[in-house]
């Protein structure tokens, strides 16, 4: 079976280099903060967004105990207001969509600024960058969230950016991601599908 979450590392992977800037949009128990921090070095530097206090304490705590570089700034607020702390582009972006782990489960990310935030995402986004969504559908609010999403970015230019949906198809409540990349020195995505059957059809692409 799909291991989603390596699959997700994967394509972030294929991304993101040291020295380069990322957002942790849903920064939770840090478990995706730190794997920015570590892959960007020392030289990088992550942007990491939560509404709980408990998020940010957990974090912190899991950094210094991975011992991950200074190179990170942990936000007390919602990733709905990125655009007030990150004014420069982005080379990957991760939402972790739903609840805290270990946390309040009536305390979710909400489609009022779950929505905003991918937008400004995109605008923040660099050239060959990769924003991952991971979506839970096993609650009403994470379903209706996730449809949501999914119906705005089909709206965007395919000029724009390349909007990919990983999903388990006979598994309708299981965890999905959807991957969003910028124009592109390769569509990382859609590489791996058609590399071992296929060229890829997009212009430029090093597996055309």
């Amino acid at each position: 079976m799909i291991d989603l979450l390596e699959l997700h590392k994967f394509f972030i992977g294929n991304h993101l280099h040291a020295g380069d800037i990322a957002v942790d949009f849903t920064m939770g128990n840090g478990h995706d903060t730190a794997y920015l921090s570590k892959a960007v070095g020392p030289d990088g530097f992550v942007y990491a967004f939560d509404i709980q206090e408990q998020a940010l304490a957990s974090t912190q705590e899991r950094l210094v105990a991975e011992g991950c570089p200074d190179n990170y700034r942990l936000i007390l607020d919602s990733h709905s207001n990125v655009k007030k702390y990150v004014d420069v582009p982005f080379k990957a972006g991760m939402f972790n969509l739903g609840w805290l782990p270990g946390g309040d489960k009536s305390v979710t990310t909400l489609r009022e600024t779950t929505l905003p935030a991918i937008r400004d995402a995109i605008d923040l986004m660099d050239r060959d960058a990769i924003l991952n969504i991971a979506v839970y559908p096993g609650h009403a609010e994470g379903d209706a969230e996730g449809k949501m999403i999914q119906e705005y970015l089909a709206s965007v230019s395919r000029h724009r950016i390349c909007a990919t949906m990983v999903k388990i198809l006979n598994s309708p409540t299981s965890p999905y991601f959807i991957v969003v990349e910028t124009k592109p020195a390769k569509c990382t995505v859609m590489c791996v599908i058609l590399q071992y059957g296929g060229n890829c059809l997009e212009k430029g692409c090093v597996y055309r």
